[in-house]
């Protein structure tokens, strides 16, 4: 089923009908609040005195716009390169390398599919391969993850660190808000 993946079959000219939104339900009319900037959540100030203003800005954000931009997060920008660089060059190798991946089977800790895993259920696909990798245990998830290119894995596992291991303030802060954890 890997001949689903779009970049196994686009020319990046031609739109099968398939993913193609019917003109009544394209979001050209939809009205979308409008905003100057981005929310912007300064994870330097999850500590302290800070902290609850920091939550609250999450949740706001959130709820307004379903996302916001981190700053301060502890992520150093060669890591987030590096990353970046590892995760590119993965879809860049050749269909049979990545084909090894294709599944639409959730319990697996690495698959890549296209549009969503409801693929066949689905009437209209989003325009998209993705990798879905799951990171924890770490020890346990790496040996799923892709071998190529050579330094996936230990980009992977660098950005891993820093985002959750190193620097947990957004996940904290939220599971905090859910009341999940108390403190």
């Amino acid at each position: 089923m890997a001949e689903q993946l779009v970049s196994s079959w686009s020319d990046g000219k031609t739109l099968p009908e398939s993913y193609i939104l019917p003109p009544e339900t394209r979001p050209g009319e939809t009205v979308v609040p409008t905003s100057n900037s981005l929310p912007v959540i300064d994870l330097g100030k999850t500590q302290g005195f800070d902290r609850k203003e920091t939550i609250q800005k999450i949740i706001e954000a959130s709820q307004k716009f379903g996302f916001f931009q981190v700053i301060n997060h502890g992520v150093p920008r060669k890591v987030c390169d590096d990353a970046n660089g590892a995760f590119k060059e993965f879809f860049e190798l050749p269909l049979e390398e990545k084909s090894k991946f294709y599944s639409l089977d959730l319990s697996k800790k690495c698959i890549l599919y296209t549009s969503n895993v409801d693929y066949d259920k689905e009437e209209i696909h989003n325009w998209r391969d993705s990798l879905r990798l799951e990171c924890t245990p770490l020890e346990d998830c790496i040996k799923s993850w892709p071998e190529k290119p050579a330094h996936y894995r230990v980009s992977g596992t660098d950005y891993l660190g820093h985002s959750l291991v190193h620097n947990p303030s957004v996940y904290l802060c939220c599971t905090q808000f859910l009341g999940l954890v108390e403190s």
